[in-house]
């Protein structure tokens, strides 16, 4: 026969082995928790001395990318560069040169921001003028050949430097849309 005395430690066994089986469930959680939330603000992988050319569905050159460093990210496929310089080529015979302090691209290469000190140079061709644009971020999406600013720019060509608030630029239609407070200095050469 079994005893009361018996009952009690099997109970207070199997209670044991329920508290065990359930520290050691939470544990695993919250490991697993831990190692997501790190993995998701941790960098999966870097590179230094990048020179990347990206072709279009013609098999050309559609962007160039080359930077001292890179660091990507799995969480939302990012990478940020540490001063790129990124060359845009479009159907002109010059391509359209950024560079920056710092750059960042999202989903890929779907969108690429550039902040602190942004530079875009476009050397003179028979349709354009030699043109030098500053300004503190810009975001580009190369394949629209679209970048836009909301922040003010320093357009600067041939005895002519532009100041404005906002900018759309077409790279592939060669336009650059100020949005608003623009105002033009005429400085002659001498």
């Amino acid at each position: 026969m079994i005893s009361f005395r018996q009952v009690l430690i099997s109970a207070l066994l199997m209670t044991a082995i329920a508290f065990s089986g359930w520290s050691i469930f939470l544990s695993n959680q919250n490991r697993a928790i831990t190692t997501t939330d790190a993995s998701s603000t941790q960098p999966d992988g870097f590179m230094e001395g990048v020179t990347a050319t990206f072709m279009n569905k013609e098999g050309t050159p559609a962007l160039k990318v080359d930077a001292p460093k890179l660091i990507h990210y799995a969480n939302n496929d990012t990478t940020e560069f540490v001063t790129p310089h990124v060359i845009i080529f479009r159907h002109a015979t010059e391509p359209w040169h950024i560079h920056a302090n710092h750059a960042k691209t999202l989903q890929g290469l779907t969108e690429i921001n550039f902040w602190d000190d942004v530079v875009i140079h476009h050397a003179a061709d028979k349709d354009n003028p030699l043109t030098t644009i500053k300004t503190s971020t810009l975001t580009i999406f190369p394949d629209q050949q679209v970048a836009k600013t909301a922040e003010a720019i320093t357009v600067t060509q041939p005895d002519t430097t532009v100041y404005a608030v906002g900018m759309l630029a077409n790279w592939d239609q060669g336009t650059v849309k100020l949005l608003s407070q623009a105002r033009e200095e005429y400085v002659p050469h001498s």
